[in-house]
């Protein structure tokens, strides 16, 4: 059997169920509150983050390595090119937005909006809003610059980069918090992957005390 524990606007479980919907690799999915510290969660996984898959037999935790493990053992179809470079691309920019963009947008967005009032860790910090809000505009022109010479953020194929970018945007997109006119290219880049069939439970999810804009589940938005 395989379960993937997760939280619904992680944007680290969002890339996840995206690679296990593409690859068609069905999963059982068990939400994980990880605040609540599940002692049952933490023997199999120390760390106490989301997401945790287990498959085959394993324990697999971090979103990158599990998506390792995914992308060696199931390689069609794939996630990474061939060429090393473009490898390398692909995953410079998995980490870009798992790391940096995570940090200046997603932190000061998502987690001070939603996860501060799930956790009851008190009321968002207006600074960090700001800043976030700020943040993503230059994030946006910076897609919108490699956008103008690739199909895809990494090259010419859709990597775990375009994944990753996706679930960062698609959590940031429910709580409207995403502005798609800044950026053609941007919006177009992220319609064309919203429309993937890999996307469908993404769009599905419904958070209790937070409803979604009109349009996040539009595929013409």
């Amino acid at each position: 059997m395989r379960r993937l524990y997760h939280l619904p606007l992680s944007p680290y479980c969002r890339k996840i169920r995206l690679v296990l919907a593409e690859k068609k690799i069905e999963v059982d999915l068990i939400e994980e509150k990880v605040w609540q510290q599940n002692l049952d969660f933490l023997r199999q996984n120390p760390a106490g983050k989301v997401p945790m898959l287990k498959m085959n037999g394993l324990v697999l935790a971090e979103s990158s390595a599990i998506f390792e493990y995914i992308e060696e053992s199931n390689p069609s179809p794939p996630l990474l090119p061939r060429n090393i470079s473009e490898r390398a691309e692909a995953r410079r920019l998995q980490s870009w937005f798992d790391d940096k963009f995570h940090n200046e947008v997603t932190a000061n967005l998502l987690y001070e909006r939603v996860n501060k009032k799930l956790m009851g860790a008190g009321y968002p910090d207006s600074a960090k809003i700001k800043a976030g809000s700020k943040n993503i505009k230059y994030h946006i022109d910076y897609m919108g610059w490699l956008l103008e010479s690739r199909r895809w953020l990494a090259g010419d194929m859709m990597t775990i980069a375009d994944f990753a970018a996706a679930a960062h945007f698609s959590s940031l997109d429910y709580i409207n918090d995403v502005d798609w006119e800044r950026n053609s290219a941007v919006k177009d880049w992220y319609a064309k992957i919203k429309s993937r069939p890999a996307f469908r439970s993404i769009l599905a999810d419904q958070l209790p005390g937070f409803v979604p804009p009109d349009h996040y589940a539009d595929l013409d938005f």
